[in-house]
């Protein structure tokens, strides 16, 4: 933690701001003063473990995660993390995490820990891993007054009609975007490109590859970036799976390869598709799991509203060679750029707990040396090729929880805790009585 002293004795403000992950990627964060901050990097940081405890929505799993006295477990500050916050008048900022928390809701439930174990199994075997994350998320003309007021209904986009890639409403909103791109840079969260998606507000970002660790980093921050810039044009940002039901999803895409120095090992000169066999087992891999691991790319009840035949979302587990309508979609690029996107994610997924579970299962079908099936051709909707995925956030959880490959990849400690907290989530949405039941039933039955 020694490197971080020079920055910030170097900050002229009194307090900073310290954030960290829970388990549906919500960065639970707050202030502290420069001076708490200094003592933190000699003497340790309390975090409260409550937030391994809370819900979506602040609510206390009912389940048996949550345990009594609810202490601060011992996190740490990250090295590397280190920024300033453009819109906030360059407040200073640093992420946290529990890797070092010996037991307790914190040792389990921590999704940064998760992937740090995760990366370091890879570089057991050789391996550093590279990703490079796409987000789609809609903006809409309103406050978050405004959208509370009428329950969440009727939301203005930001501009109306499909418009993707429109150089018209880019140009309309002109200043919205200007500020995302140079204040998310300036936030050390770089940007390949910046668009508008098929849907009214739709839009999408995608992230320049880093390192796993710190591009999982920069995506949590990207997401928490938008929405706070957003706020400032008036503008509030959904990465919601399926706000709509007529309108496509917002996936959360994420590419990525395997290295040894400088060489890609997913690419091979001398395959036909210049696709390595490295390659192979590691997408066979992610085929593999991608039933029993789904609540780590889908974890919210409305995560499986996007998966519906033709609308860019897969609907089992296959691959292809450039194919968008597969789970997994194989990338040749010659030596640098020779990738896998996985498309199953959506942008509601927490980016931590992606990334691990794409690389661990990975790293699994290259341990096991699993065989690739044949790729798809063509729509991947006009065919059955492949294992059907859970089409429910229930079903999802109680694979993953019979799962022995899971608990394999990420520990027992770690599948039991989020497991509930998934099974809680949809028993919440099981006491639910929704709009569309009343309308359908009210009067009839």
């Amino acid at each position: 933690m020694q490197n971080l002293l020079p920055w910030l004795k170097a900050q002229t403000h009194d307090h900073l701001k310290i954030g960290l992950t829970d388990l549906d990627g919500v960065l639970r964060a707050k202030y502290l003063s420069r001076k708490k901050v200094l003592s933190g990097l000699e003497k340790g940081l309390g975090f409260c473990n409550v937030v391994f405890q809370w819900d979506i929505g602040d609510a206390l799993y009912g389940n048996g995660l949550a345990e009594a006295g609810f202490a601060d477990g011992p996190a740490a500050y990250a090295a590397g993390t280190q920024r300033n916050i453009p819109w906030e008048d360059n407040l200073p900022f640093l992420l946290a995490d529990f890797h070092g928390a010996p037991a307790g809701p914190a040792a389990r439930g921590c999704p940064r820990s998760l992937l740090r174990r995760v990366i370091a199994k890879a570089e057991a075997m050789g391996f550093s891993a590279r990703f490079g994350p796409e987000y789609e998320w809609f903006a809409y003309r309103e406050t978050p007054a405004e959208l509370a007021a009428k329950d969440y209904q009727n939301a203005r986009p930001l501009t109306p009609g499909m418009f993707g890639y429109s150089g018209l409403r880019t140009s309309q909103n002109g200043d919205y975007f200007k500020d995302l791109f140079t204040q998310l840079t300036a936030f050390g969260v770089e940007l390949e490109g910046l668009h508008t998606e098929t849907g009214p507000g739709a839009l999408e970002a995608a992230i320049a590859h880093q390192p796993a660790l710190e591009a999982a980093d920069r995506a949590v921050l990207f997401k928490q970036g938008v929405k706070e810039i957003s706020y400032q044009h008036g503008i509030v940002a959904s990465f919601m799976a399926k706000p709509s039901a007529d309108l496509p999803g917002c996936g959360g895409h994420l590419h990525q390869s395997l290295w040894r120095g400088e060489e890609n090992i997913f690419h091979d000169s001398q395959s036909p598709d210049g696709i390595s066999q490295t390659m192979l087992h590691y997408l066979s891999g992610q085929l593999t799991l991608l039933p029993e691991i789904l609540p780590l790319f889908a974890p919210t009840v409305n995560s499986y509203k996007r998966y519906v035949a033709g609308s860019w979302a897969a609907t089992r587990a296959n691959w292809g060679i450039d194919n968008r309508t597969v789970a997994l979609r194989a990338i040749p690029g010659g030596g640098s750029a020779t990738r896998l996107e996985t498309r199953v994610p959506g942008a509601d997924a927490n980016p931590y707990l992606v990334m691990a579970a794409a690389l661990a299962a990975g790293l699994y079908g290259i341990e096991h040396e699993l065989e690739a099936p044949a790729p798809v051709a063509g729509s991947a909707y006009e065919q059955t090729i492949g294992v059907v995925l859970p089409t429910d956030l229930g079903a999802a959880a109680g694979a993953m929880k019979n799962s022995e490959k899971a608990r394999a990849c990420f520990g027992d400690d770690f599948c039991a805790h989020f497991v509930r907290s998934r099974e809680w989530e949809w028993q919440q949405y099981q006491r639910a009585v929704t709009d569309w039941e009343r309308s359908r039933y009210f009067e009839l039955v």
